[in-house]
């Protein structure tokens, strides 16, 4: 899947010139450049994106144009890929488990910046990676309250080992540091001054002055329409909190969004396969493309319907079931969702907010998963 020479004035202009039969996902860089200053003028420390949301080569070129300077790697290919199209960039590896060959590529490719929530996985560090101007963050976990599911389930130490953690990282002389990651899709700002007011306790009992707080992810992209993400309500809370908790010992502040970068910066175009006796949608996308995570976080309920000719569906609306092109039965978004009584075969199913977990895990099962990326002037219909 390459992005497409051409730029539109909108989806509808593309879909009604070219009539797809695959999916398309649009995408608006002038949507990511102003998340990215968004993050930048409000996030009260260093902002730094996390690859694996949306690792797309326009993606990283458009945050590096609008002056994100740091990026949070899970992989040696993300690492590889920032250092090939932002060669100056800080790169966090944030993965708390890698391998030792893993690590020793990092090494090579300067990365000076390591989480960690085990004592084994430490060791690995600290056998590996030279002390000097390195930080180690040790990412601990809460009992999670406000995400969409919980990051906790597999990374972070508890409170009682991030004390242990922390002081083994100042004692072999690396730069010590906290990080954690409150779950995804936080709109609640209380989740990160939970955390924050932790870290601050971890920080004291271990009698260690960290470098640097890493509040992790977890900043929501625009998925449902009646929730409106309040962004800056959170970096208040951050700042604020942050303050409070560590006073005079305040460490320097980081970020690594994800989908509230990429997420709304752009909309698929879904075709209608076939309305099966009125009940069932069947699309050219499914579970098994980009609309992989939607069953485990929740539906986008941001949908528009448009006919071929480019005119929006308005009739009154109707619930139906909706299945993806495969032959796999779990290939299904969850509940009901509600679209046009007039909805037609061959009309599209505009999908506002489909940037973030869509590209990365979309598959070829069944034959199905050739997608079309194209450029937009803007993402309105």
């Amino acid at each position: 899947m390459g992005l497409s020479k051409t730029i539109w004035t909108n989806p509808t202009e593309m879909l009604r010139n070219v009539q797809p039969e695959n999916p398309v996902l649009f995408f608006a860089p002038s949507v990511v450049q102003a998340n990215a200053r968004r993050f930048i003028d409000g996030f009260p420390g260093l902002v730094t994106y996390a690859v694996k949301s949306n690792p797309g080569e326009e993606m990283i070129e458009n945050l590096a144009a609008a002056g994100v300077r740091g990026y949070d790697c899970a992989s040696s290919f993300e690492i590889d890929l920032i250092r090939r199209l932002a060669p100056d960039a800080a790169i966090h590896y944030h993965n708390p488990v890698r391998s030792r060959t893993e690590i020793a590529h990092a090494v090579a490719k300067g990365v000076t910046s390591y989480s960690v929530d085990s004592k084994s996985e430490l060791q690995k560090l600290i056998d590996l990676v030279p002390a000097e101007g390195t930080e180690i963050s040790v990412r601990f976990k809460l009992p999670v309250a406000g995400a969409a599911y919980n990051f906790g389930a597999k990374f972070g130490a508890t409170t009682e080992l991030a004390v242990e953690l922390l002081k083994m990282v100042a004692a072999a002389g690396f730069v010590p540091s906290i990080t954690f990651h409150p779950g995804t899709q936080c709109t609640d700002p209380q989740a990160w001054a939970s955390y924050i007011r932790e870290a601050a306790v971890i920080a004291r009992d271990a009698g260690i002055t960290i470098a640097r707080l890493n509040v992790g992810g977890g900043f929501p992209s625009h998925r449902l329409e009646a929730v409106q993400p309040e962004l800056e309500a959170i970096f208040e809370t951050i700042d604020q909190v942050a303050t409070e908790a560590f006073g005079e010992n305040r460490p320097m502040l980081v970020c690594e969004p994800g989908r509230a970068m990429c997420g709304d910066a752009f909309t698929l175009a879904a075709r209608v396969k076939s309305i099966r006796d009125g009940q069932h949608v069947f699309l050219n996308d499914g579970v098994y493309g980009t609309l992989n995570e939607l069953p485990q976080i929740g539906v986008i309920d941001r949908t528009q319907v448009i006919s071929p000719e480019g005119v929006e569906r308005t009739g009154k609306s109707q619930e139906r079931i909706v299945f993806g092109p495969t032959c796999d039965s779990i290939d299904r978004l969850p509940g009901e969702m509600a679209f046009p009584a007039d909805m037609e075969e061959g009309d599209y199913l505009i999908w506002h907010g489909m940037g973030s977990y869509s590209v990365v895990t979309n598959s070829r099962f069944n034959g199905f998963g050739e997608l079309t990326m194209a450029t937009v002037l803007s993402l309105k219909v």
